[in-house]
């Protein structure tokens, strides 16, 4: 994707967050791109036939998530975002991955990266982060891209709990 649909595609994508999650979101953004990297907010929000066709494809482990919040009025407010480098969205690089959970965890987010990892494996890429070694040879967890805020369960965030 050319840089200036890329950059649009973000700003249009940051709209359908919650506002505070969307702040966070682009602190993200432009930390990566700080690092000369190029991040692209691959989805956000997502109806619920979008959440379940990703959860029957395997993609999710719930029927409802983050990416599935809405705000009144059914106005979408996802807490949720998969954030791709567009360098390479197909074949997502360790270093790209690391670097995007240290920009997350910098700007108070959590991402997938060690979700399923097993527990004596999940220091190794606290310690990549921790170093910044972005080549560290880490086992990635099942969905590494995604982003979300901390503190906040499903549940939570279905009966309107919002990040500050």
């Amino acid at each position: 994707m050319n840089e200036a649909d890329r950059k649009a595609r973000n700003v249009q994508r940051l709209q359908e967050l919650y506002p505070t999650f969307a702040a966070r979101v682009a602190q993200v953004i432009a930390a990566l791109e700080a690092r000369h990297i190029r991040p692209r907010i691959q989805d956000a929000w997502r109806s619920i036939a979008d959440q379940k066709a990703a959860f029957d494809a395997g993609h999710s482990k719930v029927l409802f998530g983050f990416h599935n919040v809405t705000g009144a009025g059914g106005k979408p407010e996802s807490l949720a975002v998969d954030m791709l480098d567009d360098d390479s969205p197909l074949a997502l690089s360790k270093s790209y991955l690391l670097q995007l959970a240290d920009a997350a965890e910098q700007a108070g987010l959590i991402t997938g990266i060690r979700w399923g990892v097993p527990e004596a494996m999940v220091g190794a890429i606290d310690a990549a982060i921790a170093s910044q070694n972005w080549t560290a040879n880490v086992k990635i967890g099942w969905d590494p891209s995604h982003i979300q805020p901390v503190g906040i369960s499903i549940d939570g965030a279905r009966n309107g709990k919002r990040p500050k």
